[in-house]
């Protein structure tokens, strides 16, 4: 029996993104119904290092962090277009903290622009989960006029702690937010198509609309895992480090702060196994409780979606795997559009839409 391709995907802006070993697509509904889609060959694959365990998690999270910004940024293009340019401006912003690892990069591919927008996804991501919870925690810590160094572990259960709040705080703010909900039930339509998928029933609406929102390979879930997985790895660094005690403990921080950031892709390619493993041998019986504070925490980042949603999904599943199916051409790259998704489903391939929409 030959095995079923790997789809991932992602919410954006009036749209989703899936992505397959070939494929890379968006859909986004427009404001007069229709559907843009862009579609991409994923060239090369996992070579080398980027294959193996642990190595493929940095491999992988660089990866979305390029896919999902080259998605975000094509669904604000069509947002500008359809609506307000300041509007849609705004709403860029929030969907780009709502998406913390999301790669916030230019639309250049020279090496420099690149570099560029890692450096500021880095920023983010250590300001958000490290610098951040690491102030509240010693804020905590001061106000309850105890002393623990920044590397013991009470510390790290504080910034842990910290974090978890921090992250839940800011989801449930921006939850509340019009726009932003309308991507938490992209990021539901998501999930219910993939599942569909998954369980290989036909694509469409009526079997979408009766999956979970829940998926257990989602980011949500991941997110919770680095928070509590950086309890353990930094409470481990904190062991192996010579005890910092330089009389000042915005030094003492500041130190310990620098001192963590090489633990980062660490901390990440653990996180990808242990979702691997939990998504794999975890989904029913009793270890299914491990997946339980993921869920809980994806009750917030995803809502129910409205049929039109589920067809932005299956649309852009379907646009992947055209090229999986070998219904469209190795080298050819898409840029079309389609008045319905039953204009979309009638199609044989996308390179019938491309002529169609010439």
């Amino acid at each position: 029996m030959q095995l079923r391709p790997y789809i991932g995907g992602q919410a954006v802006l009036e749209g989703v993104m899936m992505r397959s070993p070939k494929s890379f697509a968006v859909v986004v509904r427009r404001r007069d119904g229709s559907l843009s889609v862009r579609e991409r060959v994923m060239l090369g694959g996992r070579r080398g290092l980027a294959k193996l365990p642990f190595f493929r998690g940095v491999a992988s999270l660089v990866e979305s962090l390029r896919l999902g910004g080259e998605a975000l940024r094509y669904s604000a293009e069509l947002a500008q277009r359809d609506w307000d340019a300041a509007a849609a401006v705004t709403s860029v912003l929030r969907a780009i903290g709502f998406q913390l690892f999301l790669l916030a990069s230019s639309d250049g591919t020279e090496k420099a622009e690149k570099s560029k927008g890692i450096g500021v996804m880095v920023v983010l991501m250590v300001g958000f989960f490290i610098a951040l919870p690491q102030l509240v925690a010693a804020g905590i810590m001061k106000l309850l006029g105890v002393d623990w160094g920044v590397t013991s572990m009470p510390f790290q259960a504080l910034t842990g702690a910290a974090k978890l709040v921090i992250v839940l705080g800011y989801l449930m703010l921006i939850r509340r937010m019009a726009d932003i909900r309308r991507v938490f039930q992209y990021h539901g339509a998501e999930h219910k198509t993939i599942s569909t998928y998954e369980a290989n029933e036909p694509l469409d609406v009526a079997h979408a609309r009766t999956k979970t929102t829940m998926h257990p390979r989602c980011g949500t879930t991941f997110l919770v895992m680095i928070v509590f997985l950086s309890i353990v790895i930094f409470s481990l660094l904190g062991a192996i480090l010579p005890p910092i005690h330089t009389g000042s403990r915005i030094l003492d921080n500041v130190i310990f702060l620098i001192a963590k950031l090489p633990a980062l892709p660490v901390l990440a390619a653990v996180a990808f196994e242990v979702q691997r493993f939990f998504a794999r041998y975890c989904t029913t019986g009793p270890l299914r409780a491990l997946l339980v504070p993921g869920f809980l925490v994806q009750k917030i980042t995803t809502i129910e979606p409205d049929d039109d949603q589920l067809e932005v999904a299956l649309a852009s599943l379907r646009a992947t795997l055209f090229r999986e199916e070998g219904r469209t051409s190795e080298d050819a790259a898409h840029d079309v559009s389609f008045p319905s998704y039953a204009a979309m489903t009638a199609a044989e391939s996308l390179i019938e839409i491309d002529r169609a929409s010439a």
